[in-house]
């Protein structure tokens, strides 16, 4: 083998051996190619630090930068086959994460109960139930990428496909109640990577509806709403089992505090029952601003409409941290005691901290 061929061989491998898991019969070979190849040996010193840093004590998953460097560096040298677009990223990302949670469950901590808040109450299921409710919202996106739904079944030759969320959910938990976790795995999984691979090579923009029988969003909105509960539901287990599980990249991050902003016009729309005009008149809009590497500020229609920004200063201005609005958003936190800044009409700010758990649902 010559130079050229040994340092495309052993090139791509690096990350294996920066994590210690380089075969030892190999490992001859692959010094005398670092005492050869200076770009090599210095992407091995690189990557080597790097994995130091990530100790048995930490969480099974890499810590989010140090994962997106070791992804970047392995793209740079060998692209993607099929590039995952921009909007799927975050899925792509907390389906993986989630995945390696799961993979590293024991027999008993399949048995844990977690509990799941919603608005309105909490659900309590074991890990496996909790895949079944992830598999079962994921399949709404399937014929928006090319897919059949498999919630799908015919009755006496007629499609019956369950109504709602947690009909879906009990439908899949009971098909399933004999099946083992690595079975329900399997399943959940398969679906996120066919999803995955129809988003790929399916439309770029993202702009297929995808219907949730109660709203209608864009597949790339979707795929941030899988994103989301894949974080915050495998938090979820990851409490019941006493396992860290950090937050997403901030750059992922940063995109499901956009959709929780974006949401939350029709939430204000929804929590007014009564009809007639919004309380103060329309026109009215709260500056939402979020803290942290993922922040930015959002300007929310108080009157529940998507249309022009009102005129005038905005008549409140609240400030939330990052991860606090996420887990507001997820019925994960009490509207009345979350910790925000706040400055202006306080009723305004009160509506907005309280509509925001609408996003959560059964």
């Amino acid at each position: 083998m010559t130079p050229a061929q040994r340092h495309e061989a052993l090139c791509p491998r690096l990350v294996t051996w920066a994590a210690g898991a380089w075969p030892h019969e190999e490992t001859a070979g692959l010094l005398r190619h670092l005492a050869e190849c200076p770009e090599c040996a210095e992407d091995a010193a690189r990557l080597s630090g790097a994995a130091a840093e990530h100790t048995t004590g930490d969480p099974l998953d890499l810590p989010a930068a140090l994962r997106l460097q070791v992804v970047d560096w392995c793209l740079a040298r060998r692209p993607a086959a099929l590039p995952v677009p921009p909007w799927a990223g975050p899925y792509a990302a907390e389906s993986a994460r989630l995945d390696a949670l799961i993979r590293d469950l024991g027999p008993d901590e399949w048995q844990e109960v977690a509990e799941l808040p919603w608005h309105g109450g909490v659900q309590r299921w074991r890990p496996a139930e909790v895949l079944c409710h992830l598999t079962a919202v994921d399949s709404y996106l399937s014929t928006a990428v090319g897919l059949t739904d498999p919630l799908t079944p015919t009755r006496g030759g007629a499609a019956h496909r369950p109504a709602g969320v947690l009909d879906r959910t009990l439908a899949l938990i009971t098909a399933a109640g004999g099946d083992d976790p690595d079975t329900v795995r399997a399943r959940w999984r398969g679906q996120s990577h066919a999803l995955l691979e129809g988003a790929t090579r399916g439309s770029s923009d993202g702009s297929a509806p995808v219907d949730y029988g109660f709203a209608v969003l864009p597949l790339q909105d979707a795929f941030l709403d899988r994103a989301f509960e894949c974080w915050i539901h495998g938090g979820d287990i990851a409490r019941a089992v006493d396992y860290p599980y950090p937050p997403p990249a901030p750059q992922h991050l940063r995109r499901l505090v956009d959709l929780g902003a974006r949401s939350l016009p029709a939430l204000m729309a929804a929590q007014r029952r009564a009809p007639g005009p919004a309380p103060g008149g329309p026109g009215r809009t709260l500056r939402l601003v979020i803290d942290g590497p993922a922040g930015g500020q959002w300007l929310i229609p108080l009157d529940g409409t998507e249309g022009p920004e009102g005129s005038g200063e905005p008549v409140a201005e609240m400030a939330l941290d990052s991860l606090e609005f996420c887990y507001l958003a997820a019925a994960h936190r009490d509207p009345d005691r979350v910790p925000v800044g706040e400055g202006g009409d306080r009723e305004a700010i009160r509506r907005v901290l309280h509509a925001l758990p609408l996003l959560s649902r059964p």
